[in-house]
């Protein structure tokens, strides 16, 4: 009987040299058949968790029939790098984290674009404290429970810059704003520091994706442009004319900001569908796209060459 190992997102592409104890090669008693086969024994899909699903129908879950196979990366996993699964009764949280991620994302790009002329951002704060805060802080500490520590470093992260956010946004209460009245741009001026630092933080997850997928990589690229360019929009913000008056960021770095997070909200949506969608439940799938320098990609490539 052939065995379909879905794949997950981890930050060492050679995870059969991994120590963790997450991340442990199958053994050679396995007989683990490639995506693209028809001789499975099961005609139909079964239903089970994400780390434990071996006949989950996924077309995407592909593997290596190799004794020493390791999965694949796979976005829809928040996994980097081939991974073997552990058992475990825990669901795939990573889409619920990319689902948060993006429509927190989608709403503040929306204003940063300054759409339908929409420029005041409280009514983030809802959306930030509650979906794009507490919902994907959880998925992280869910990716924590299933062993996933890329997973759980990007959302339980995200989630706390969308909750600090939100703080930073909330009218009275915390009274952050309050000692920097008066100042002039200084405020402004400091939340670009805040903002530069999430860059930095993003570019080093960035980093960690260049073994996986293009879709997994354009994500996190996207979003990296996006702190850069709304850090820069704070960091030359000028003076206001007056006392009374409120420092405005640039406004166009700001939209360019806007646009970049749109594009990363979309992706971390697709990247949902891709960890949600089999033949179980949906009518299609949707490619990932590996980079021909990733392990999968030099897998796809022998098997090319042995067809010719």
């Amino acid at each position: 009987m052939s065995d379909r190992i879905p794949p997950t997102l981890t930050p060492n592409p050679q995870a059969k040299h991994h120590s963790h104890p997450f991340h442990q090669s199958p053994s050679n008693s396995q007989n683990i058949q490639d995506f693209g086969s028809s001789s499975s024994s099961h005609p139909h899909p079964t239903y089970s968790s994400h780390h434990n699903n071996y006949n989950d129908g996924n077309p995407l879950a592909h593997t290596s029939s190799s004794p020493s196979a390791r999965n694949a990366a796979f976005a829809g996993y928040l996994e980097p790098g081939p991974y073997t699964p552990k058992k475990t009764k825990l669901g795939n949280p990573a889409p619920l984290g990319s689902s948060a991620f993006a429509l927190t994302t989608f709403v503040l790009s929306l204003i940063n674009l300054q759409t339908r002329g929409v420029t005041t951002q409280n009514l983030v704060v809802a959306v930030a404290f509650a979906y794009g805060g507490l919902v994907q802080l959880l998925a992280g500490m869910w990716e924590i429970a299933a062993g996933n520590t890329f997973g759980a470093t990007a959302l339980a992260s995200y989630g706390g810059f969308w909750i600090s956010f939100a703080i930073l946004l909330t009218p009275g209460g915390f009274q952050i704003a309050q000692p920097y009245a008066g100042e002039g741009n200084k405020l402004e001026l400091a939340i670009g520091f805040y903002l530069i630092g999430w860059f930095i933080f993003t570019f080093l997850l960035c980093l960690l994706t260049l073994h996986s997928t293009v879709v997994f990589s354009a994500l996190f690229f996207f979003l990296w442009l996006a702190f850069l360019m709304l850090g820069i929009a704070h960091l030359v913000t000028p003076n206001p004319t007056s006392r009374t008056a409120a420092a405005v960021p640039n406004v166009p770095l700001t939209k360019a900001g806007g646009l970049f997070g749109l594009l990363a909200a979309f992706l971390a949506w697709y990247v949902a569908f891709a960890g949600i969608a089999d033949a179980s439940n949906s009518f299609f799938t949707v490619p990932v796209w590996h980079f021909p320098w990733s392990e999968k990609g030099r897998e796809m490539r022998k098997e090319e060459g042995k067809d010719v």
